[in-house]
Formats: C-alpha cells, structure tokens, sequence
C-alpha cells in the first residue's frame, strides 16, 4: 500500500507511485504515458476529420489493425509511420519537442 501523506504536488505522487525520474519502473511508466497521449491524440484528429479506422488506414496505407493498435495504445509506432498517419492520412503536421 503506498503512504500518500506528506505529498503536495502531481510530482510527488508520480514519484511515490512510479519510482524517481531514470528507475526502470518510471521509465515504464513515462513510455506507457506517452504512448496513450499519442493514442488519444490520434483517436481525436480522426473523430474529428469523420473518418472511421478503416479510411484512415486506406489514406495513410497502413492497416485497420495498425490504426486500432494505436489508438488503443497497444505496441510501438515508429515516428515515421506516426508522420505519415498524420499528414496522408488526416492532413495535419505534426512538430516535435525533444527536452
């Protein structure tokens, strides 16, 4: 059971409950994060361009399964396939922030 007393910020209970910045259990925890960000990002542009998975996937010549696996954050994508979902498939650009 984890102790949440004494903590005051969104930091603090990240770091209780997922382990300091560089352990392997944040790192765990960081790349799922961003993997589900990426995911609903891309769930939202196609909702919004009134596309189903299957003519997403048509556009940007990939699968339906691929598509699925994403926006249900289930597996890796490689930055290049995300690049051309995006711009093929939903006609938006994507901009990177390396920290």
């Amino acid at each position: 059971m984890v102790d949440y007393s004494g903590i005051k910020t969104f930091d603090e209970l990240i770091d209780r409950e997922h382990g300091k910045l560089g352990t392997d259990s944040r790192n765990h925890y960081e790349a799922n994060a961003q993997l589900f960000i990426v995911s609903e990002m891309l769930k939202e542009a196609r909702k919004e361009a009134k596309m189903t998975q299957q003519q997403l996937a048509e556009k940007a010549g990939t699968k339906k399964s691929y598509i699925s696996r994403i926006e249900n954050a289930r597996g890796d994508i490689q930055l290049s396939t995300l690049i051309r979902i995006f711009e093929k498939g939903l006609n938006k650009k994507i901009g990177l922030t390396f920290l």
